[in-house]
């Protein structure tokens, strides 16, 4: 059960209600701050609908950001979300055989956004090997919104955790198809 109430549009000011337009309960809850909620919706759709960024590479980094952190919500989300930027089941997979050290069938530079992800989670920055490998990838611009992407998902978790954010019925199959760790 979540901390804050999940609001509904008609509990907000007209003005206030396209922040609901997407009724998800994260949505739902961040709306209780509605200019914080417009400020979280800023960044977070300059990173999902203007950055340059590879949308692949983009989710790719933001499951292994709720791989690792055992992120419920944000890993369901993002398997959905990720399956519309060219997201296989085999690269989903592939999240729990990095993380556990192995190597898998992605490709280098998938492999380094990984790499990067885990670092920044465990470590709070990216290394310098692993950021070598990204640039022999990416230009400077997709470089910077990646390290922007995972550092605004490591503090999306965090929102998460600390609010109890509830996974919505229709995400959970996610979780079933594609376990967290215990």
């Amino acid at each position: 059960m979540a901390r804050v109430p999940y609001l509904a549009k008609s509990d907000l000011k007209p003005e206030d209600r396209s922040l609901l337009t997407r009724e998800i309960n994260l949505n739902r809850a961040l709306v209780n701050s509605p200019e914080g909620a417009r400020a979280f919706g800023t960044l977070g759709g300059f990173i999902r609908n203007k950055s340059r960024l590879d949308g692949r590479l983009r989710e790719l980094a933001i499951l292994q950001v709720g791989y690792l952190t055992r992120s419920e919500y944000e890993y369901s989300h993002h398997i959905k979300i990720g399956r519309d930027f060219g997201v296989g089941d085999d690269d989903i997979r592939s999240i729990a055989s990095e993380s556990a050290g192995e190597v898998s069938t992605l490709e280098p530079l998938a492999r380094a956004v990984l790499a990067a992800a885990r670092e920044v989670v465990t470590n709070l920055a990216i290394s310098a090997s692993t950021f070598s490998e990204l640039e022999a990838g990416l230009d400077s611009e997709c470089l910077t919104d990646l390290v922007i992407t995972i550092a605004f998902y490591c503090g999306v978790v965090r929102l998460l955790e600390s609010l109890q954010i509830d996974v919505e019925d229709e995400y959970l199959h996610y979780l079933e198809e594609f376990p967290l760790p215990i």
